[in-house]
């Protein structure tokens, strides 16, 4: 088994009109997950306008601790009280960066390509965060000024801003061609 961080995502589309069900359900789930050994952490990344399709994440220590979580009895118990909450979920395990490239079924990205799509996220968020808060740190030495700022900019990241990144690049990181809308011609 890898020793590397593994994620789970899940994708949940949330049933008609049990959303606050779906909501409590969903966080005595992430508060089940903080009590087993190897838990890192969880998110949940709400779905654009119009969709009901929820993205969560857990994150474990490696995938032995991962595997515990996911066969232990509570959590079968856990799925079971969901019934009805949501449609059937589709799941993708990812360990280290790849985790916010990679589709199933298909390779990650190039490296190259996964950078460009990080800086794309972290220079307008670094670049907010020093307008915000620049002044208010700068009285700071070095070691604690970097360390409030990646304790406030690493989570905003990477739950929020690299997978909005990844998803709204998605077609170039995976190499499809550009779709240009056609114009039709008028016939005089």
């Amino acid at each position: 088994m890898s020793s590397d961080p593994v994620t789970l995502m899940v994708a949940r589309r949330v049933a008609s009109g049990r959303y606050r069900d779906f909501m409590r359900w969903l966080e005595e789930g992430r508060e089940l997950a903080s009590d087993f050994g190897g838990y890192l952490g969880s998110g949940v990344l709400a779905p654009p306008p119009g969709d009901d399709e929820y993205q969560i994440i857990f994150r474990f220590r490696d995938a032995d601790t991962l595997a515990i979580w996911e066969h232990s009895a509570s959590r079968r118990a856990w799925l079971a009280r969901g019934q009805g909450l949501f449609d059937a979920p589709h799941e993708h395990r990812a360990t280290g960066l790849d985790r916010w490239f990679q589709q199933a079924g298909s390779p990650a990205p190039p490296r190259w390509k996964q950078a460009i799509a990080i800086w794309l996220a972290f220079f307008p968020v670094s670049l907010a965060f020093q307008i915000l808060f620049g002044d208010a740190l700068a009285t700071l030495p070095l070691v604690p000024k970097v360390l409030a700022s990646t304790l406030m900019l690493t989570p905003v990241m990477v739950f929020l801003f690299i997978p909005l990144s990844t998803r709204l690049l998605g077609p170039w990181l995976r190499g499809e061609p550009l779709r240009v809308p056609r114009l039709r011609r008028r016939s005089t």
